[in-house]
């Protein structure tokens, strides 16, 4: 069971979830070019900006970084899938996020995630 961190000591503005870490890594290995997006020509941040990654899973801005932060409450399997395509996950990868976003739960039975890819 995962603690809330609550009575830690830490600020809540300092926590980070280990599923925010997660998607912040992987937006960062993964090129506008590879997703479809126009590279613009100053960056300051590698690989994806928050704001894309939101774009092409098709979820607000707002909401890609609650669920960075841990506030976004369970996401769905669909907006799961959506975000894996986006972040160009593997099988491996997606079940990581899975098992991040939904603790206890596995991909449903029969499920292949690599047709999602």
């Amino acid at each position: 069971m995962q603690q809330e961190g609550t009575g830690t000591g830490v600020r809540s503005g300092e926590w980070k979830s280990e599923l925010g870490e997660f998607l912040r890594a992987r937006g960062a290995a993964v090129s506008p070019q590879a997703v479809g997006l126009p590279v613009g020509s100053s960056r300051r941040v590698p690989g994806l900006r928050r704001e894309e990654v939101a774009t092409v899973v098709g979820v607000s801005t707002d909401y890609y970084v609650r669920l960075e932060q841990g506030r976004g409450g369970r996401p769905s399997e669909q907006l799961l899938e959506a975000i894996a395509r986006a972040l160009l996950l593997d099988d491996t990868q997606r079940a990581h996020l899975y098992d991040l976003a939904r603790p206890g739960r596995t991909l449903a039975a029969g499920c292949r995630p690599s047709a999602y890819l």
